[in-house]
C-alpha cells in the first residue's frame, strides 16, 4: 500500500514538472508595453 502512494506522488510530481516546463516554453508571459508620458514638476532651487 505504501509502494503505491509512492508510486502516485511520483507520477503527479513528474506530471507537474512536465506541465511547468511545457507552460515556461510555450506561455506567453510578456508585459504589455505603452507608451505613458506624464509631466513631472522639479523643484531646482
Amino acid at each position: 500500500m505504501f509502494g503505491r502512494i509512492i508510486k502516485v506522488l511520483l507520477f503527479l510530481l513528474l506530471v507537474g514538472f512536465i506541465g511547468l516546463t511545457g507552460f515556461a516554453y510555450l506561455g506567453d508571459l510578456s508585459p504589455n508595453q505603452s507608451e505613458r508620458r506624464e509631466p513631472v514638476t522639479l523643484n531646482a532651487d
